[in-house]
C-alpha cells in the first residue's frame, strides 16, 4: 500500500510503473527486469501486459459507447489475448467472478451504478490474467456503504487468485484493512515503509 496526503506522489508511482508516466530518472524493476530498459522487448511487453490498473472514477473510466462486456474484452482483444470468439464467454465468466449476473455484458455503462462500473473494471483488468494490479484509490468516489464491498471482492480476488496489489489511498482504514506491506509518501518523497502492522503501531514519525 502508498499512503499520503493529496499531491504526496502516490497515484505518479503507479503510473510510473505502469508505463502510463514516463520516467525523468531511476528505473522499475519487475521480478529482476527493468520495465523501462527496452520497451520493444517481448520480455517487458509481457511483463507490462500482466501489469493493469482499476481507476479511481468508474464513471469516466469505462467507454461509454460500448457495452459492459465489450469494456471488459476489448483491449485483452487488441492484445491478441483473447480470441474474438471466446470475448463474449470470457466477458461473462468475469462478470459472474466479480458478482454481477453474466447476463448483463450487453448492457450499457450508463445501466449500471458507480459500484457496479468500478465492478467492471475489475473484470476488465482481470481479463488480461495478470500477476499484479494497481488499484489507483478505487473506492474514494463511492459511497461509503460500496466500499466495504468492493474492499471484500478485491481481497477475495487477491487470494483466489494469486494477484500482488498496489494499493493506493489517503485513508487510513482502507490500508491497514488490504495490505500487507505499507509505504508514506510526502511531498514526492518516501518517508516511512514496512510491515502494516509497524507502520500503524510503532511510526518512525
Amino acid at each position: 500500500g502508498i499512503v499520503g496526503e493529496s499531491g504526496s506522489g502516490k497515484s505518479t508511482i503507479g503510473r510510473m510503473i505502469l508505463g502510463l508516466h514516463s520516467l525523468t530518472q531511476g528505473e522499475v524493476q519487475y521480478r529482476g527486469i527493468d520495465l523501462y530498459s527496452d520497451l520493444n522487448n517481448h520480455a517487458v511487453k509481457q511483463l507490462r501486459l500482466s501489469m493493469q490498473c482499476i481507476f479511481q472514477d468508474p464513471y469516466s473510466s469505462l467507454n461509454p459507447r460500448m457495452t459492459a462486456g465489450e469494456n471488459i474484452t476489448y483491449g485483452a482483444q487488441v492484445q491478441g489475448l483473447v480470441p474474438a470468439r471466446e470475448a463474449k464467454a470470457l466477458a461473462q465468466d468475469l462478470m459472474a467472478l466479480v458478482g454481477l449476473p453474466s447476463t448483463d455484458t450487453n448492457k450499457m455503462p450508463n445501466a449500471f451504478s458507480g459500484g457496479e462500473r468500478q465492478r467492471i473494471g475489475i473484470a476488465r483488468a482481470l481479463a488480461y490474467r495478470p500477476e499484479f494490479i494497481f488499484c489507483d484509490e478505487p473506492t474514494s468516489a463511492l459511497d461509503v456503504s460500496v466500499q466495504a464491498d468492493l474492499l471484500n471482492l478485491l481481497k477475495d480476488l487477491q487470494e483466489q487468485l494469486s494477484l500482488t496489489l498496489l494499493f493506493v489511498s489517503h485513508d487510513l482504514a482502507v490500508i491497514r484493512q488490504m495490505c500487507d506491506r505499507v509505504i508514506v509518501m510526502k511531498d514526492g518523497k518516501v518517508v516511512e515503509a514496512g510491515d502494516n502492522e509497524a507502520i500503524f503501531t510503532q511510526p518512525d514519525r
